[in-house]
């Protein structure tokens, strides 16, 4: 990795993120296997993925913290945690409920793909998605374990 980006160059979060993934995934399809749950996911849009991403980027990027690590911050007692970071989440939420009205029959529908999942898209069994998927973040996690990533 480049020494001129040193942000670059650790890969906790994402191997933190990739593990959760795995075990959330396994978990919540061997649920609804058992018929201890059943799931409903919310319908979704390109339009959403983009606006929520840019939202989500913007903060992150300016501050370094996602919403759950700026709740983590401020009781560690992180000043630009509880200003910046706090202040952030709300001003963010208020303007979005200020422009939803405006946005929901616009942007957010653009692209819109329902409540479909991968499953439905391939039509199959969730368990033929699940494996697959599980076993290629498996594969990236031994590699980037193995690389010194």
């Amino acid at each position: 990795m480049s020494p001129e980006f040193p942000e670059f160059c650790d890969f906790t979060v994402l191997k933190i993120m990739l593990s959760a993934v795995v075990t959330g995934m396994i978990g919540i399809y061997a649920m609804k296997s058992l018929g201890w749950v059943q799931l409903s996911p919310k319908s979704g849009s390109l339009g959403m993925n983009v606006i929520g991403g840019v939202i989500f980027g913007v903060g992150f990027a300016v501050l370094g913290y996602c919403p759950g690590t700026i709740a983590g911050a401020i009781g560690n007692g992180y000043l630009d945690a509880a200003v910046g970071g706090l202040a952030g989440i709300l001003i963010g939420a208020g303007l979005f409920a200020t422009l939803y009205p405006r946005l929901s029959g616009g942007i957010l529908k653009k692209g819109d793909f329902g409540n479909l999942t991968l499953p439905r898209l391939l039509k199959v069994k969730d368990w033929f998605v699940v494996f697959p998927v599980a076993g290629l973040i498996l594969l990236l996690l031994y590699w980037m374990q193995r690389t010194g990533l």
